[in-house]
């Protein structure tokens, strides 16, 4: 009975949310006492169902310990060799586009924030290949959020590209200083942007 649920499971991953103890132990190849004591000595973030003492793996938090931890993460991530772009604006129309738009093209994973704190959140979570990077957020400007993620070795490797209506030539400057691979200007073409990004990725 146990066999044939942990193989129904197994085709479930890829779709997700959360997980059991149990669950996570399969992915991950380690005991369930493993990720148990992961949980419990707050290696492993998660939370327990109320009224129980049943632990709860949300899926990004399990991928940053799967990568942290340098276990394989093939059996978990949804669409094998999908790109990780993260979208950060605060325009809900320009999110819509990106999301519509990179979702279409097939090559990319795609999540969004639009304040500078839930993408230094999700930044830590979902760790992006890429993200794209409006300059006027509500909270702090964008070079402010680029230069933290700069200072993690963690994204070293993490492409930037921002997107925003600023023209002045010094300040664009000032965002390459703070990090950024590359700057487009709004409006600007969908299409053009999406390979641009690719060419980024590929690099």
């Amino acid at each position: 009975m146990s066999t044939m649920s942990e193989s129904n499971g197994a085709k479930d991953w890829q779709m997700k949310k959360v997980f059991t103890t149990g669950e996570a132990a399969e992915i991950c190849k380690v005991s369930q006492q493993t990720i148990i004591r992961c949980f419990d000595s707050g290696r492993l973030q998660g939370f327990r169902v109320p009224g129980s003492r049943f632990r709860r793996i949300p899926r990004d938090e399990l991928l940053r310990f799967m990568r942290d931890n340098e276990i394989p993460t093939e059996n978990l991530e949804s669409g094998s060799g999908k790109k990780r772009v993260l979208v950060v604006d605060d325009d809900p129309q320009i999110v819509e586009l990106f999301v519509d738009a990179l979702e279409r093209d097939g090559r990319f994973e795609v999540r969004t924030a639009s304040s500078g704190y839930d993408a230094g959140m999700l930044t830590e979570a979902f760790e992006p290949q890429l993200i794209v990077l409006d300059y006027m957020l509500p909270d702090i400007n964008g070079n402010i959020v680029c230069r933290r993620i700069r200072e993690n070795p963690r994204f070293k490797d993490t492409r930037i590209v921002f997107v925003s209506g600023v023209v002045n030539p010094e300040e664009i400057d000032a965002l390459r200083a703070a990090g950024a691979d590359d700057f487009v200007k709004k409006p600007f073409s969908i299409e053009r942007l999406i390979g641009r990004m690719a060419d980024l990725l590929r690099a």
